[in-house]
């Protein structure tokens, strides 16, 4: 990977914000001509939801245009180092002046977002284009940004609080857009749309958001309508967002196709994920474990839920999860302490999980989970998303309407216990000789549901495995804790050395045949289990 694809991941990270909106009603024009002060808005068009819709169903009947970047050689120029010495002007920002108000700044354009995106005010059902003009920030003198002088649009816009001044919201770079989530701290990001995401035999197209319609809805709550286009798509989508211990979002979205899409992937997001407890031998890092996100839950329709830890790969995975009208599902980030992590610089175990929970039936499909390959942490290489069932040809629709929560944990309550730690080791006894090709796998859960249970022939653990042989399964209340831990061991010791296909794990604790667990899936590979045990001599 290039030194530019790191600063990228590095850019988002200081520059994460994200946008929108707005004033009270009674004070939205005044503060419309604050936010102009010397740029002229443009003219007033009627705008509603229903017009962007018809707006991007009319577009799906003709090709894609893209937007035509000017001056890209300058804006090529404008690398990391030349972007981060912009500075956006604090008396341009939108809807700034108010307390309960949220200023919104805009991005200027550089190399990793050249792309034009345009944004417009809203007010009363009219939409007035805020036009670009480098008047909205202070660029150092020598800067390239200084030569810039044909672009017509910001690279995207970021939201605050009026109090602290520090970004809750921001949309830059294709159709993602990222919150603070409930500690003020980015990590992962949502998308608009994703369309064959990590297909062997062709590259990924990344639709992205042209233009921006900004309006105030007062009490706390912004909207931010946007127009998404690619070659194969288009979607209009309304995003209703506010805080409440963490971000909570209404996204309403209608999405057209142009052309066929081999997977298509509705309601995407992504994170990071490096090594984690049951798999640091990927790595040689210092640090304990290294991820924004550390599992995907799924709530299905029929009542069960599961759990999958992430991985790092060995090479890329796409793992489908049938879930019939599915309940939610979400990236999560289990793990609180510092202490697993040991980073004060940027706090992994504050990163929050996003939470994706359907509104209406969504029908038959699958929750999609691709894990791509990294060797450090400045890659995001895992998507969700869910993929409806049939073909996702051209001329096809989608209307898809869901909350999306960035929250500490899964907004809704558990009902049965949860896991919260998974470890891998060497297999056998302690004090003898270690069997060939055996690991111990060792999973902790918390005692919700356990009370007055013990260790008994009652209480099991009930695991499957697509390969391979369990051993000396058991589950038990760990002394002196208030969580209980289930362990055996995986004899992977008969499959051919130069065998990598996944070893696929199914396991819940039952008590008298009722499980009292959410099911925890694992997918493991016998090379990285090699090596772990390699490490260990």
């Amino acid at each position: 990977m290039s030194a530019d694809h790191v600063d990228r991941r590095r850019f988002l990270a200081a520059a994460a914000g994200t946008g929108a909106f707005f004033v009270l009603p009674e004070l939205a024009r005044a503060q419309a001509e604050a936010t102009a002060a010397g740029t002229e808005l443009g003219d007033p068009q009627p705008f509603s939801f229903d017009t962007l819709k018809q707006m991007a169903r009319d577009l799906a009947q003709h090709g894609y245009t893209p937007m035509p970047v000017q001056d890209a050689d300058i804006i090529h120029d404008i690398d990391y180092d030349a972007h981060s010495a912009i500075r956006f002007r604090k008396d341009r920002a939108l809807f700034q002046g108010i307390p309960q108000d949220f200023p919104v700044d805009f991005f200027f354009p550089g190399r990793y977002f050249p792309d034009p995106v345009h944004m417009y005010l809203l007010q009363d059902g009219q939409a007035r284009e805020i036009p670009f003009s480098k008047d909205f920030f202070d660029i150092p003198k020598g800067n390239p940004a200084e030569n810039l002088t044909k672009t017509d649009g910001f690279a995207g816009f970021s939201v605050q609080d009026a109090q602290s001044q520090n970004d809750w919201m921001s949309f830059l770079g294709a159709s993602y857009w990222r919150t603070a989530g409930y500690s003020g701290q980015f990590g992962l990001s949502a998308r608009g749309l994703a369309l064959d995401t990590a297909m062997p035999d062709g590259a990924e197209e990344f639709p992205r958001f042209t233009r921006f319609w900004l309006e105030e809805q007062g009490d706390g709550r912004v909207m931010t309508y946007a127009l998404l286009e690619s070659p194969r798509a288009t979607g209009a989508y309304q995003i209703l967002s506010w805080q409440d211990q963490g971000v909570v979002q209404e996204v309403s979205a209608q999405i057209f196709l142009r052309g066929d899409v081999n997977r298509l992937g509705l309601a995407p997001l992504t994170s990071m994920y490096w090594f984690g407890k049951h798999d640091h031998q990927v790595s040689s890092d210092w640090r304990p474990e290294v991820h924004d996100s550390d599992g995907l839950e799924i709530h299905s329709g029929t009542g069960e839920r599961i759990f999958r830890p992430l991985n790092n790969p060995p090479r890329v995975m796409v793992n489908s999860f049938a879930t019939p009208s599915p309940a939610g599902f979400g990236l999560m980030q289990r793990e609180r302490s510092f202490q697993q992590y040991q980073d004060d610089g940027v706090f992994y175990e504050k990163r929050a999980s996003a939470w994706i929970a359907p509104k209406g039936d969504w029908g038959q499909g699958a929750v999609t989970l691709i894990e791509l390959p990294t060797n450090d942490e400045t890659f995001d290489n895992i998507v969700a998303f869910w993929t409806p069932d049939g073909p996702a040809a051209k001329d096809q629709s989608y209307t898809l309407d869901y909350r999306l929560s960035w929250l500490e944990d899964c907004p809704v309550p558990p009902i049965s216990t949860r896991f919260i730690a998974v470890r891998i080791g060497a297999g056998g006894v302690p004090g003898q000789d270690r069997p060939h090709g055996v690991v111990k796998i060792v999973c902790d859960f918390d005692g919700m549901g356990f009370a007055g249970l013990k260790r008994g022939p009652d209480t099991v653990p009930v695991i499957t495995a697509s390969r391979g042989e369990i051993l000396g399964a058991a589950a038990y209340p760990v002394v002196g804790e208030s969580y209980w831990r289930t362990l055996f061991d995986l004899d992977f010791s008969k499959l051919a050395s130069d065998d990598n296909e996944p070893i696929n794990l199914r396991l819940y604790v039952a008590d008298k045949g009722e499980a009292k667990t959410e099911t925890l899936l694992l997918q493991l590979f016998p090379s990285q289990l090699r090596a772990l045990l390699a490490s260990h001599g």
